[in-house]
């Protein structure tokens, strides 16, 4: 193994984000799917690996018990063969599958390394027909520590709230990883899709980077946004999928993400009135 470089140290971490395809309700194809994304993106020398939502499973499923059947725990054969993969290396993969536990269903994101799961984060703000199948998380994101920095988990819908990211950058991370599977909508000619906008705005506002994996193909007539992206700090796109390029690789330097000063005078995070926030606005 060699020795990890330190975000402090300013060295690049590489960022790669893959957008598969998986297959619903065949969570065996998926699952291989899954390790040769890992794969290719060892061979690429990625520092974090980041999967779509639900790649375990798919999305739009039939029925309850259709999302049952692919649904898997932590303790599952997928998860061994991802921390076999990652042996003797110190990458990061971070991907959404469909957990089964307690006898109820979670989209999740599990964030796996060398040692294996090191935690689970269970999607809190579900959108339209996944409140039919699933249960909402009860605990807020987590924020993990890497040898590449510190790394924030969050899952698609969750990104439409600006309370999500914001807290994430209060508790430090470098850089938000975000599993998505976003429905094309529509949208003005010439206009990136607003959940691209959402997480630009997010990158910003807390001055951290994001990384969002989006998943292609048509599954029972839904088509997907194909949007995704890194983001800087600054809230510019570094990489974004195309048409025909579905994985993208970015070289990012996520200790920028620890300076919050916007000038001589301005902190992102320290100018912030949270004397007033709290307060009722006067209804005048």
């Amino acid at each position: 193994m060699t020795a990890p470089h330190s975000v402090s140290d300013g060295a690049a971490t590489r960022v790669v984000c893959e957008q598969l395809a998986p297959r619903v309700g065949e969570l065996e194809y998926n699952t291989q799917l899954a390790r040769d994304a890992v794969e290719r993106a060892l061979t690429e020398g990625a520092d974090v690996v980041i999967l779509p939502e639900l790649t375990t499973s798919g999305y739009v499923f039939a029925d309850v018990e259709e999302a049952r059947r692919t649904a898997i725990d932590t303790d599952h054969p997928f998860f061994t063969d991802l921390k076999t993969l990652l042996a003797d290396t110190t990458t990061v993969v971070v991907l959404g599958f469909c957990e089964a536990a307690d006898g109820r269903l979670f989209n999740s994101a599990a964030v796996v390394d060398a040692d294996g799961v090191r935690t689970v984060y269970r999607k809190t703000h579900l959108w339209d027909r996944e409140t039919l199948f699933f249960t909402p998380g009860d605990r807020m994101a987590p924020v993990v520590t890497t040898p590449h920095g510190r790394i924030g988990v969050l899952i698609c819908y969750d990104m439409e709230f600006p309370e999500m990211p914001r807290r994430l950058a209060t508790a430090g991370a470098d850089l938000i990883a975000v599993p998505t599977n976003w429905p094309r909508d529509e949208r003005p000619a010439d206009e990136r899709p607003a959940e691209i906008i959402q997480a630009q705005a997010a990158a910003r506002a807390n001055g951290l980077h994001i990384a969002c994996a989006d998943r292609s193909g048509t599954e029972r007539g839904q088509e997907w946004t194909h949007g995704t992206a890194v983001i800087n700090q600054y809230g510019w796109i570094t990489a974004a999928a195309t048409g025909t390029r579905q994985r993208v690789v970015a070289d990012l330097f996520l200790h920028l993400s620890r300076d919050k000063a916007l000038s001589p005078h301005n902190d992102l995070l320290a100018d912030r009135r949270t004397d007033l926030y709290l307060q009722e606005s006067p209804l005048l």
